[in-house]
């Protein structure tokens, strides 16, 4: 029973941490592309800029974090 406890732990731990790296980088972007959108009067230019950036950064942080936690999860099952 204590192994099903920590793969669940395990899991919580890896959704969360998963849906923040996703989640925050498109926030900031869309907050900060509609600011400098509004600032240069440039419609959706920055938004789009800002959100490629973003993306191009998520995948790179959940690729490494992918491999980080396939590590952790060959610890846990040993």
């Amino acid at each position: 029973m204590d192994n099903y406890r920590k793969a669940y732990i395990f899991a919580f731990k890896a959704l969360g941490d998963f849906g923040v790296t996703i989640a925050v980088p498109a926030v900031v972007a869309a907050l900060a592309g509609k600011w400098l959108d509004t600032k240069f009067a440039s419609s959706p230019k920055y938004t789009i800029i800002l959100f490629t950036i973003a993306f191009v950064l998520t995948i790179l942080i959940v690729v490494r974090k992918v491999k980080r936690y396939g590590k952790e999860y060959q610890e846990l099952i040993k």
